[in-house]
Order: C-alpha cells, then structure tokens, then sequence
C-alpha cells in the first residue's frame, strides 16, 4: 500500500514510518521540515503534494505543539485538516486515518468509551479545543472510510514527558518550561500512551473499519498516582498532593481498538514511564 504521512518528522510520525516501511507499504513523508516540505496550511501545496504521492490511504499526524501554542495547533487541526481532506479527496484518495485525542469527552465519573459525546462545554479555553477536535473528526468523516485515532497523552521520545523535556523542566522549577497540561497531582484522572504504541495503532488502522477508537494504555489514572511514578522516572521533585478533579478528566477506555488486535507493548504508565526508550 502507498501511503502519506502527513506530520512525518513529529513524535508518532518519526516512529509511524519506519513501522510503516517494515509493514511493506511505500511510505511518502510529508512535514514543513523533511522530505517533502508543506506548510500544511498552504492548501494549493498540500494539494499538489498529495496529488503528486498519489497515496493509497493518507495518514493524519499533524500537530504544532513545538512551542506549546494552543492556537497554533487548534489552527493545524481545524484549517490544516481541510486542506488535508480536500487534497485527499481530490486526488481521489477515499481512505484515511488522522489523530485526535481521548480527553475531548464530556463529563462524567468513569473513563470514557468511544459511545460518548464530545464535551459540549462553552467554557473556554476547553470550548476551542473541543472545537478543534469535533473539526476535525468531522472534516476527515468526509471520505468515504475514515479512521480517527484518539491518543491518550503522549509520553516517549520526542515528547514534553521524555527525560529531559519540559514537563520534567516544569516539575525542577523552571518557570520557563512550556507545555500543554497540568502538574496538578490532583483527582483529575489521564489516559497516557507511549508514542512507540501510538505508531502500532496507526498502522493496523489501515484496515480498521470506519470509526473513533481511543489508543490508550490500561490504566487510567489520577495526578496524585502517576505523578510521583513520572517525577521519579525523571529524576525530579515530585509535585505535593491536592484536592479537586476536573470533571471532564476521566481518562479512556481501549476495549475497541484491544478487539480488533491491538494491544500496548507499554500497557502502563506505572512501568512505562521509567522504560521511555526510543520506539
């Protein structure tokens, strides 16, 4: 199968395309920075670089979290999808497969199944990002087989949870670090995802029928429980135990993506953290 990467060079992708490659499939790579360089919010460039790679399926992995702009990714999600889809859809591609994320739920006590709705909170800045994702997953629902992948909060290399990065910069105190999430060690409950397992789920979603599917570990989890696990993986102080929950942070259930063979290598934070690696 040809297949676009479309954000080949970002964290899941520079782990999706090798995955890809030993999968058989002919993979072209397409990110501002890389092989193939599109602005992706250039949409008379995206159109001819997806006309020009003529794929089979194209594979959504765009994101612009490098400096931690919200705006700037809600924009990728919303403005870089329509172009992406109407490349796709141009070019005569009926088949794709795009990341989304598994904390857009609406509230509730328990972690969330793919049944329920997106969160229908006005309040922002929560009301943009949902905003974003229901673009999104909408945009793509457009072709005629679409899969959307719902990532639980991605750590592993090349991520703001890697060794190193910015939230560890965060827990050491420097007010500089920049990311988005919390070091609230609160209630609020993450589904968390190694990239490396992220990628796996990418490529048997090729075949995946039509659908949402939440790509997370096994064990949703509080702040107060993982991160003093992540804190001492990194080497770091660990954040002082407080009260209250986000009642949308109810973590992901993966019982869908599970049925159809997939299955996290990492299938824990609990040990994951401290076992990052690079793939």
């Amino acid at each position: 199968m040809r297949v676009l990467v479309a954000g080949a060079t970002g964290a899941v992708g520079r782990q999706l395309v090798p995955r890809l490659q030993a999968a058989g499939h002919e993979v072209v790579g397409l990110s501002r920075r890389g092989p193939v360089p599109v602005d992706v919010l250039d949409a008379g460039a995206v159109r001819r670089a997806v006309a020009e790679a003529a794929p089979d399926v194209v594979v959504h992995q765009l994101t612009d979290l490098g400096s931690a702009d919200g705006a700037a990714n809600n924009r990728v999600r919303v403005e870089g999808t329509r172009n992406l889809v109407d490349a796709a859809r141009s070019a005569g591609v009926g088949r794709i497969v795009a990341q989304s994320i598994s904390w857009a739920y609406a509230p509730g006590d328990g972690p969330a199944d793919e049944s329920v709705p997106l969160d229908p909170t006005e309040e922002a800045p929560r009301s943009r990002i949902v905003a974003g994702v229901r673009a999104l997953e909408s945009a793509v629902a457009e072709l005629p087989e679409a899969v959307v992948l719902r990532y639980g909060v991605l750590y592993g290399p090349g991520t703001w949870y890697a060794p190193g990065g910015a939230v560890a910069a965060a827990l050491a105190g420097d007010p500089a670090a920049r990311f988005l999430g919390s070091t609230a060690a609160d209630a609020s409950v993450s589904s968390f995802v190694h990239v490396a397992d992220a990628a796996d789920a990418a490529v048997r979603a090729l075949t995946w029928p039509s659908g949402a599917y939440n790509v997370v570990d096994d064990e949703p989890a509080p702040g107060h429980d993982w991160l003093p696990v992540l804190a001492a993986a990194l080497g770091v102080p660990a954040p002082r135990r407080s009260e209250g929950r986000a009642p949308w942070a109810r973590g992901a259930l993966n019982a869908r993506a599970r049925g159809l063979g997939w299955a996290p290598v990492r299938p824990s934070w609990r040990t994951g953290f401290a076992d990052q690696g690079t793939g």
